[in-house]
């Protein structure tokens, strides 16, 4: 068993090992770090099962010393990245797209004044992004490619995808949230029964040649873009933020994550001396 875990482990850790080896994060930082999540997770582990978290119990589960483990509960974890201005983005792009009030007649995300009373950019801004001044989240959207400006200060959406161009701190965002969410998922499924998993599927084959590639990648950007803003419509009329009137309770965070990958197949000792077949 530990050793499939050991191989797990080492599949997830590279990609995200060359992320932060790039970012200059050194392997001590990296460490800290590490062995504070391990506190975090050995301390919720013995709270839900009713026992008392003492730094003795959580240095015998996690290998720590009891020293280190009063030490790492004194410091609360600090927050990496700034996932903030990309959710305010994300929900004024989905208030575009859904909101009647910034509409056209039709359904479209209608062009919008910059400023104004409602419909206007302005007014958009302060339903969707909370305190974030006007201007700021246009000159986030522009320097993104999302949206354009005309004369006359109108603004325009022109793509649905918002994709951090700024810092590659904001970049990293999506890094923050994205693979938690999907690790999240993985978790859940090894432990809950076989009705209450949740859907995790991929499709993928391993001997493709790269020409096929380019016409791939157009049919996932068309065909998953179409699923993503079908499921985004629903969602935004079951949220409280999207929709006042959505009863029901509680507060959940619910979506689906789709994403497009392509890596060249290194051929095994195995494949490399087995003869061509005839």
């Amino acid at each position: 068993m530990n050793t499939n875990v050991h191989q797990i482990v080492l599949h997830i850790l590279r990609p995200l090992i060359r992320i932060l080896h790039r970012k200059g994060l050194a392997f001590g930082e990296f460490s800290l770090l590490a062995r504070k999540v391990y506190v975090e997770m050995a301390e919720e582990a013995l709270t839900q099962a009713e026992e008392k978290p003492t730094s003795s119990r959580i240095a015998i589960s996690t290998g720590l010393t009891r020293k280190e483990v009063a030490q790492l509960r004194q410091h609360t974890a600090e927050t990496l990245v700034d996932v903030t201005r990309y959710n305010r983005s994300v929900r004024v792009i989905g208030g575009w797209i859904n909101d009647p009030d910034f509409n056209t007649p039709t359904g479209q995300p209608a062009t919008l004044a910059l400023q104004g009373p409602l419909p206007s950019f302005e007014a958009l801004v302060g339903r969707y992004s909370g305190d974030m001044p006007c201007r700021a989240m246009l000159r986030e959207l522009l320097q993104t490619g999302v949206v354009s400006q005309a004369r006359g200060d109108s603004v325009k959406l022109i793509t649905d995808a918002y994709i951090p161009q700024g810092s590659e701190t904001e970049k990293l965002s999506i890094l923050a949230t994205d693979v938690a969410l999907l690790v999240n998922t993985i978790n859940h499924n090894l432990l809950c029964a076989a009705e209450d998993r949740r859907f995790q599927r991929k499709v993928s084959y391993d001997n493709l040649p790269a020409e096929a590639l380019p016409q791939f990648k157009r049919m996932v950007d068309e065909d998953a873009m179409t699923l993503l803003l079908k499921l985004n419509a629903w969602l935004a009329q079951q949220d409280r933020d999207h929709n006042p009137e959505a009863n029901g309770s509680g507060r959940m965070r619910a979506g689906l994550g789709i994403y497009y990958f392509e890596e060249p197949v290194q051929p095994s000792s195995a494949q490399q001396d087995k003869p061509d077949e005839v």
